[in-house]
């Protein structure tokens, strides 16, 4: 997970990614590197480029928040951007922190159980699934059958992936955002760093976009699904924090009324009627009890 200077990685990917006109730097013939320079960098944060140079090589690790900011604003960053910066600046000099809880309430699990029209998951910060309904598990069948359960590993290494999402190019990139977003400050994480030295190893294509340091939280998309028994259903995603267990995710998928999509999602819940109320495992760790 970039662990030696999660900082400066994520500088130096972000710099090479800006352009010139973007920045605001007038153009100077050609370049031998793509974006900006350190020195346009330095220049535009109102810091040296000397300092500059010392946070992307990891030699220096305490900027301040104002720095931070000014970083932030030469790189065009957005504000969960900006947010994802300043989480990396202090994970560089404060403790080192490791993924939450992920066991997952029994009233949760029944409350989910109780949405029998909506697909619902519980996600970690890993985007590993820790708990699903009846219909979301129903819905993501094709990977709980393989026996996976992170969202990211499946996209990039099983053959089904390609033909349960459509658009998987985009639904690529938007796992590596948000799994960007999500383990930014899980630097010495050790589920996080196997999870991403498996797929740097497998797949060229997760090197090549989780390089680009793209971050963006999982928060509201419409996505579309292949499914093995019902068809072609374009859904859309609401994610909400898990107040009692914050480094947890409840997502909740719906179709709109009317649509194919949602008659597709109700023969779907028709076919899951035979599954339990609750896994007889959870997907993740445990249940914790009351």
């Amino acid at each position: 997970m970039d662990s030696a200077n999660p900082l400066g990685r994520f500088l130096r990917a972000r710099r090479e990614m800006t352009s010139p006109s973007r920045a605001g730097q007038p153009w100077s013939g050609r370049r031998r590197t793509p974006g900006l320079r350190r020195e346009e960098v330095a220049q535009l944060s109102g810091v040296s480029t000397d300092y500059y140079t010392r946070l992307e090589q990891g030699r220096e690790r305490r900027p301040s928040a104002q720095v931070v900011d000014a970083l932030a604003r030469a790189f065009g960053l957005n504000p969960e951007e900006t947010a994802h910066l300043h989480r990396l600046a202090r994970t560089a000099r404060g403790p080192v922190r490791r993924g939450g809880d992920r066991t997952v309430g029994p009233s949760l699990l029944r409350l989910m159980d109780g949405w029998h029209h909506t697909p619902a998951l519980i996600l970690d910060r890993r985007l590993d699934v820790l708990a699903g309904n009846r219909l979301g598990r129903a819905l993501f069948a094709r990977m709980l059958d393989q026996g996976e359960t992170n969202l990211v590993r499946f996209t990039f290494l099983s053959p089904d992936a390609r033909d349960f999402y459509p658009d998987w190019e985009r639904v690529a990139r938007s796992g590596l955002a948000a799994l960007r977003a999500g383990g930014g400050d899980l630097t010495e994480d050790p589920r996080l760093t196997e999870l991403v030295g498996e797929l740097s190893l497998k797949s060229q294509e997760f090197r090549s976009l989780w390089a680009r340091h793209d971050v963006r939280g999982k928060a509201h998309e419409a996505k579309s699904f292949h499914h093995h028994q019902v068809g072609e259903l374009t859904l859309t995603y609401d994610s909400f924090t898990v107040d009692s267990a914050t480094d947890q995710q409840l997502v909740v998928y719906q179709a709109e009324p009317g649509s194919a999509s949602r008659q597709a999602l109700a023969l779907l819940g028709t076919l899951a009627a035979d599954l339990p109320d609750l896994p007889p495992v959870p997907l993740g760790d445990s249940v914790r009890e009351n």
